[in-house]
């Protein structure tokens, strides 16, 4: 059998929202009768530090107590990847706001008030509880919690997550995925079709409205003052535009350029940019800007991983950026040593996205930089901005559990 300890993780861990283990989570990795529920008592107030099951390797003959816990855990990962595909269904037809509107209801009444078909929401209705995402003490009458609403519902909400769940990936990009493994060529950006760049518009999009602004500018120095004043920005990798149209409503007196290498996503932030006449995107490289000292405040957001020439990108954005300008970067929460990672409970989510996003973009050019998602630690981006002519590199830690945000200048 299995040995469970606890085991104290430092305050820098990433840890998902809300601040609570599942139990449903601790019971997948522990046998009868050592369960445990981890709640918000074994949280350190002010510091960050949670318990964590540590679980011992398995004997060199394993008991078949062993091997069935290991089928179980395995078997886990499918059900997940069942249950995000009917997540992605409750959100396209509208279900989850559906449910946050009425209460209590059960298949009939959700299906009169949507037009859809009543057998087919019990069976979803049904999963969805049986996954504890909705709650129905007798498989009929179904309730959404009310903490559900900020995670699926509210697009606005920081916690909004519906949005990572697509329902799955176009036709032949696993395919190609495969393929990477044989060629080392990863599929670029676009292979993941139009979805793809909707997909990481929505789940970064909360954040863009509610949080930049207002939390992130401020910490930086004099970055604010110029704005309002009227500055030049340039988002790297813009992506669907939804940072670049915060700034230029916020900053009327400014000119917010974007470029990314994107067509689907160019596509999305010329759509979202529509009306601002202080905003700007083209289809492009990184590495392309050429314009020299032209900019203020030069934005790289969740994309230096992604990008097959980061130093090269890195070296444009010390040419672009004034010599009293700022360059903020927001990359993945992320450590130097696999030691440091592992305290990660989300990491190999992390590594999920990596192969099947982050590092096939990276690697989908010949000798690609091949990052990946936590390949970008603090220490290696400022090597790397260091070396393009950078001496100054401030961390905000804001509690975003997936980001750090570095303030950068010449």
């Amino acid at each position: 059998m299995l040995e469970l300890e606890e085991q104290v993780l430092g305050a820098d861990v990433v840890v998902p929202q809300p601040q609570s283990l599942p139990e449903r989570e601790l019971q997948r990795l522990a046998p009868p009768p050592r369960r445990r529920r981890i709640d918000n008592s074994r949280l350190s107030p002010g510091t960050g530090r949670w318990w964590m099951p540590i679980v011992r390797p398995m004997s060199a003959a394993p008991t078949q107590d062993e091997i069935g816990l290991y089928a179980f855990r395995v078997w886990g990962y499918k059900q997940g990847e069942l249950t995000a595909t009917l997540i992605h269904l409750g959100d396209r037809l509208g279900l989850f706001r559906a449910l946050a509107g009425t209460g209590t209801t059960d298949a009939p009444g959700l299906a009169a008030a949507m037009g859809l078909h009543e057998r087919w929401l019990l069976e979803w209705l049904r999963a969805m509880a049986a996954a504890d995402l909705l709650e129905s003490p007798d498989g009929k009458r179904f309730t959404l919690p009310a903490a559900a609403e900020a995670v699926l519902v509210d697009e606005d909400h920081l916690a909004f997550a519906a949005g990572a769940f697509t329902g799955g990936h176009p036709e032949g990009f696993v395919d190609q995925l495969a393929e990477a493994f044989r060629t080392g060529i990863g599929p670029d950006y676009d292979a993941q079709g139009p979805q793809g760049a909707h997909g990481t518009e929505r789940t970064s999009a909360a954040w863009a409205r509610t949080a930049l602004v207002p939390s992130i500018l401020p910490r930086l120095e004099g970055v604010v003052v110029k704005l309002e004043a009227g500055a030049r920005v340039l988002d790297v990798a813009c992506g669907g535009g939804v940072a670049m149209a915060a700034l230029a409503r916020a900053f009327p007196a400014t000119q917010v350029d974007g470029v990314d290498l994107s067509r689907h996503a160019i596509e999305r932030a010329e759509r979202n940019l529509e009306g601002l006449t202080n905003a700007t995107c083209r289809l492009g490289r990184a590495e392309e800007v050429t314009e020299a000292a032209a900019y203020d405040l030069i934005l790289t957001f969740d994309c230096l991983h992604d990008m097959t020439r980061p130093a090269e990108a890195i070296a444009a954005v010390r040419r672009a950026v004034r010599e009293d300008g700022t360059w903020l970067a927001k990359e993945i929460r992320c450590w130097p040593t696999w030691q440091e990672n592992r305290k990660n409970p989300m990491l190999a989510m992390f590594y999920g996205f990596s192969v099947t996003g982050c590092m096939a973009s990276a690697t989908s050019e010949p000798g690609g930089a091949a990052l990946g998602t936590v390949g970008l630690p603090g220490p290696l981006l400022q090597e790397l901005a260091q070396a393009a002519g950078f001496t100054r590199f401030a961390t905000h830690d804001v509690d975003d559990p997936a980001n750090l945000y570095y303030e950068i200048r010449v």
